[in-house]
């Protein structure tokens, strides 16, 4: 907790370090989500059969991370951390947890009354706050429905089940339902929802463009099913040799690696419009947006072949692990004339940041505990304050836990079942691929990283989300 405290009053102080306003309007601010987007799915990062022309000129109009992670390799605890500035040992939602169905609007365990998100923090600034696309922080009417956390608009999926098909009988508007025509669910459909959310975003930012606005686009691309309309698929038949996923998890496809390459460009379509969008409307240089993914690629290969596509470039884990490729995320972001044009930065960053580094941007304090650190200074060029460790407190896939300071990593996995399971050690800068456990070698720096994940722990309130011990 003292290492909780200093951050939150750190981080607190720094608001306004770099951009104040005082009768002049703060910036825009658009946050751009992907939803299990490889390390290594854009072009520039490396990406070489999937294109991203728009992202890629994104990158070079702007600054690329590429030491930033999410805060939980998957859906729900990325987004709870994201939107609440807390690492998961701090956070309320600490895995995936459906508490309905998604008929019945209830979907994931909803955030709590007391929870203050990224949208509550802007909105006492003057901000207008939308959301547009995959929530999975709580249903219509429930305590996290993002019209009681922060947010004017909200129109898409709140239910992360839902939102595994990308033609379905309705999106959620506000807190009612909006009918997709022709859609049954199935494979295909006459309305396609990413189509569909896209347009309500930049609906939102023409409506908004005379006042300063924070859009939240949490895209559901490339997240399965895979589904994208033909159209869209046409640019990528025949390229390479396919074999039919079946269908057993998600809908069947007679050409999944075609499928996933156009939803990415689909969604790099969309990217290029909101950019364009801003050009139009002369809101360009006076908006900083935001690129990355809520977690590392998909681990069900029938479907994604992240081997073929090379989605994390040799990082070991995917989706769902505490290892770098499960973690280890794209963050791009953009704005002309502040953020110096072709950067990279080797800043270690993580998702929980998010929260401290747009209240910065906006130039409004943050009066809620969280953890997060300003990245605000390595966009504009300063001295940048650093994390004394990163923390991972992660309730699925067996338990997980993970520390990283300076160059080390230090893990624990399966401890739902041994809670006192031996840490494993990595060294990222001679060791990315985290091949070599070397905690035998190290045991002053395994007894420092011990320490460390006792104290970056608190007991969850919901008794799903605990395993092995809290000191």
């Amino acid at each position: 907790m003292r290492i909780f405290n200093a951050i939150f009053l750190a981080a607190s102080l720094s608001v306004g370090s770099f951009v104040a306003y005082a009768d002049e309007r703060p910036p825009n601010i658009i946050f751009i989500m992907a939803d299990d987007l490889g390390y290594a799915e854009l072009g520039s990062y490396g990406q070489e059969k999937i294109k991203t022309p728009n992202l890629d000129q994104f990158a070079s109009e702007g600054m690329r991370f590429t030491q930033h992670y999410t805060s939980a390799p998957v859906c729900a605890p990325a987004r709870c951390s994201l939107m609440t500035g807390l690492h998961g040992g701090h956070a309320e939602v600490r895995d995936n947890f459906e508490i309905g169905t998604w008929e019945s609007h209830d979907g994931q365990l909803p955030l709590t009354a007391g929870a203050v998100t990224i949208g509550e923090v802007l909105k006492k600034k003057g901000y207008k706050t939308g959301a547009f696309g995959k929530w999975g922080m709580g249903g219509v009417g429930s305590t996290g429905d993002p019209l009681k956390q922060g947010f004017d608009r909200f129109f898409g999926y709140n239910c992360q089940r839902h939102a595994h098909n990308l033609f379905p009988k309705y999106l959620i508007d506000d807190a009612g339902k909006r009918v997709l025509p022709g859609n049954d669910r199935g494979l295909y459909g006459e309305t396609y929802a990413p189509q569909m959310v896209a347009d309500e975003l930049l609906k939102f930012v023409r409506e908004n463009k005379d006042e300063p606005f924070f859009a939240y686009y949490p895209t559901i691309i490339p997240h399965l099913a895979l589904q994208v309309p033909n159209e869209e698929l046409e640019a990528y038949e025949g390229q390479w040799k396919e074999t039919p996923y079946t269908g057993k998890s998600y809908l069947p496809h007679p050409k999944p690696r075609a499928a996933y390459a156009s939803m990415i460009t689909f969604m790099d379509k969309q990217v290029g419009r909101v950019m364009a969008s801003l050009k139009e409307l002369n809101l360009d240089e006076n908006t900083i947006v935001f690129f990355t993914s809520d977690n590392g690629a998909t681990f069900l290969k029938e479907q994604v072949d992240y081997e073929f596509f090379n989605s994390v470039n040799g990082l070991n884990g995917l989706k769902g692990s505490i290892y770098e490729g499960g973690i280890r995320i794209p963050m791009l972001v953009r704005w002309p004339g502040k953020i110096e044009a072709g950067t990279t930065s080797d800043h270690v960053s993580a998702h929980y940041d998010a929260m401290a580094t747009l209240a910065e941007v906006a130039g409004t304090p943050i009066e809620s505990k969280h953890d997060g650190i300003s990245y605000l200074p390595t966009l504009l060029g300063k001295d940048q304050p650093e994390h004394e460790y990163l923390a991972w407190d992660f309730g699925g896939y067996g338990g997980q836990v993970a520390i990283r300071k300076g160059d080390w990593k230090g893990l624990k996995r399966n401890m739902k079942k041994k809670p006192d399971t031996p840490l494993e050690l990595y060294n990222l800068v001679t060791d990315r691929e985290e091949k070599n456990d070397v905690a035998a070698k190290n045991p002053a720096i395994v007894a420092e990283m011990e320490k460390l994940l006792r104290e970056a722990r608190e007991e969850p309130a919901q008794e799903r989300f605990r395993f092995g011990k809290y000191e």
